[in-house]
Protein backbone atom coordinates (compact mmCIF):
# COMPACT_ATOMS: atom_id res chain seq x y z
CA UNK A 1 0.00 0.00 0.00
CA UNK A 2 1.28 3.42 -1.24
CA UNK A 3 2.14 5.86 1.51
CA UNK A 4 1.25 9.65 1.23
CA UNK A 5 3.24 12.07 2.70
CA UNK A 6 1.35 14.15 5.10
CA UNK A 7 0.39 17.82 3.98
CA UNK A 8 1.89 20.73 5.74
CA UNK A 9 -0.09 23.59 7.59
CA UNK A 10 0.04 26.25 6.14
CA UNK A 11 1.68 29.57 7.30
CA UNK A 12 0.34 32.95 6.50
CA UNK A 13 2.03 35.25 4.57
CA UNK A 14 3.59 32.80 2.27
CA UNK A 15 3.89 33.12 -1.62
CA UNK A 16 1.21 33.55 -4.30
CA UNK A 17 2.40 30.32 -6.03
CA UNK A 18 -1.29 29.23 -5.26
CA UNK A 19 -2.11 31.97 -7.51
CA UNK A 20 -0.09 30.87 -10.58
CA UNK A 21 -1.82 27.44 -10.42
CA UNK A 22 -4.95 28.60 -9.96
CA UNK A 23 -4.66 30.41 -13.33
CA UNK A 24 -2.77 27.95 -15.07
CA UNK A 25 -6.36 26.12 -14.51
CA UNK A 26 -8.56 28.40 -14.87
CA UNK A 27 -6.65 28.94 -18.56
CA UNK A 28 -7.00 25.42 -19.10
CA UNK A 29 -10.82 24.82 -18.41
CA UNK A 30 -11.61 28.36 -20.23
CA UNK A 31 -9.67 26.66 -23.71
CA UNK A 32 -13.05 24.16 -23.40
CA UNK A 33 -15.71 27.06 -23.01
CA UNK A 34 -16.39 26.06 -19.68
CA UNK A 35 -19.25 27.56 -17.69
CA UNK A 36 -19.50 29.95 -14.72
CA UNK A 37 -15.65 29.54 -13.86
CA UNK A 38 -14.73 30.63 -10.48
CA UNK A 39 -12.05 30.52 -7.71
CA UNK A 40 -11.90 31.51 -4.52
CA UNK A 41 -8.74 32.40 -2.28
CA UNK A 42 -9.73 30.21 0.28
CA UNK A 43 -6.72 30.97 2.65
CA UNK A 44 -7.46 31.37 6.42
CA UNK A 45 -10.83 29.60 5.68
CA UNK A 46 -9.67 25.82 5.72
CA UNK A 47 -6.49 24.22 5.82
CA UNK A 48 -7.07 21.81 3.15
CA UNK A 49 -6.27 24.27 0.27
CA UNK A 50 -5.26 27.72 -0.98
CA UNK A 51 -7.83 28.33 -3.88
CA UNK A 52 -10.68 26.29 -4.91
CA UNK A 53 -11.21 26.30 -8.97
CA UNK A 54 -14.95 25.82 -9.62
CA UNK A 55 -16.84 25.63 -13.46
CA UNK A 56 -19.52 23.80 -14.89
CA UNK A 57 -19.50 21.93 -17.93
CA UNK A 58 -23.28 21.23 -20.09
CA UNK A 59 -22.47 18.11 -21.10
CA UNK A 60 -20.58 14.97 -20.88
CA UNK A 61 -18.08 15.57 -23.26
CA UNK A 62 -17.42 18.93 -22.47
CA UNK A 63 -16.48 17.71 -18.48
CA UNK A 64 -14.05 15.17 -19.98
CA UNK A 65 -12.59 17.60 -22.39
CA UNK A 66 -12.18 19.73 -19.42
CA UNK A 67 -11.03 17.38 -17.01
CA UNK A 68 -8.14 16.23 -19.64
CA UNK A 69 -7.16 19.74 -20.51
CA UNK A 70 -6.43 21.13 -16.70
CA UNK A 71 -4.74 17.56 -15.86
CA UNK A 72 -2.74 17.93 -18.89
CA UNK A 73 -1.99 21.54 -18.50
CA UNK A 74 -0.53 20.52 -14.95
CA UNK A 75 1.24 17.79 -16.46
CA UNK A 76 3.25 20.08 -18.54
CA UNK A 77 4.35 21.79 -14.87
CA UNK A 78 5.34 18.60 -13.72
CA UNK A 79 1.92 18.74 -11.11
CA UNK A 80 0.21 15.56 -10.89
CA UNK A 81 -3.18 15.48 -8.57
CA UNK A 82 -2.75 14.02 -5.30
CA UNK A 83 -5.84 12.93 -5.17
CA UNK A 84 -9.24 12.19 -7.77
CA UNK A 85 -12.79 11.64 -7.58
CA UNK A 86 -15.48 10.90 -10.38
CA UNK A 87 -15.33 10.57 -13.92
CA UNK A 88 -16.36 12.55 -16.93
CA UNK A 89 -19.93 10.47 -16.57
CA UNK A 90 -20.47 11.59 -13.23
CA UNK A 91 -22.47 15.20 -12.28
CA UNK A 92 -18.93 16.06 -9.89
CA UNK A 93 -15.32 15.71 -10.38
CA UNK A 94 -12.85 16.76 -8.34
CA UNK A 95 -8.67 17.34 -8.89
CA UNK A 96 -6.51 17.89 -5.72
CA UNK A 97 -3.44 19.60 -6.36
CA UNK A 98 -2.86 20.37 -2.69
CA UNK A 99 -2.77 24.23 -2.97
CA UNK A 100 -5.67 24.33 -5.37
CA UNK A 101 -8.28 22.15 -5.61
CA UNK A 102 -10.35 22.11 -9.06
CA UNK A 103 -14.21 20.84 -8.70
CA UNK A 104 -15.92 20.36 -12.15
CA UNK A 105 -19.76 19.79 -11.74
CA UNK A 106 -22.20 19.86 -14.30
CA UNK A 107 -24.90 22.79 -13.71
CA UNK A 108 -27.64 20.58 -11.46
CA UNK A 109 -25.04 19.23 -9.55
CA UNK A 110 -23.62 23.07 -8.95
CA UNK A 111 -26.85 23.96 -8.02
CA UNK A 112 -27.51 21.37 -5.50
CA UNK A 113 -24.26 21.29 -3.97
CA UNK A 114 -23.48 25.03 -4.08
CA UNK A 115 -20.26 25.29 -3.58
CA UNK A 116 -20.28 28.75 -4.45
CA UNK A 117 -22.94 29.55 -1.55
CA UNK A 118 -20.46 28.10 0.43
CA UNK A 119 -17.44 29.80 -0.21
CA UNK A 120 -18.79 32.85 -1.86
CA UNK A 121 -17.63 35.26 1.51
CA UNK A 122 -13.80 34.32 0.46
CA UNK A 123 -12.15 36.87 -1.77
CA UNK A 124 -12.65 35.71 -5.51
CA UNK A 125 -9.10 34.71 -7.52
CA UNK A 126 -8.81 37.57 -10.85
CA UNK A 127 -8.00 36.03 -13.68
CA UNK A 128 -5.95 37.84 -16.11
CA UNK A 129 -7.39 38.43 -19.53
Amino acid sequence: MARTKPRKIKESGHSSDFLKIAHRIMNAALQHKAHQLRAYDVRGLTLIADSFVICSAMSEPQMKAIRNAVIESMSDIGRHPLHAEGEANSAWLVLDYGDVIFHLFRAEAREYYDLDGLWGDAPQVDFPQ
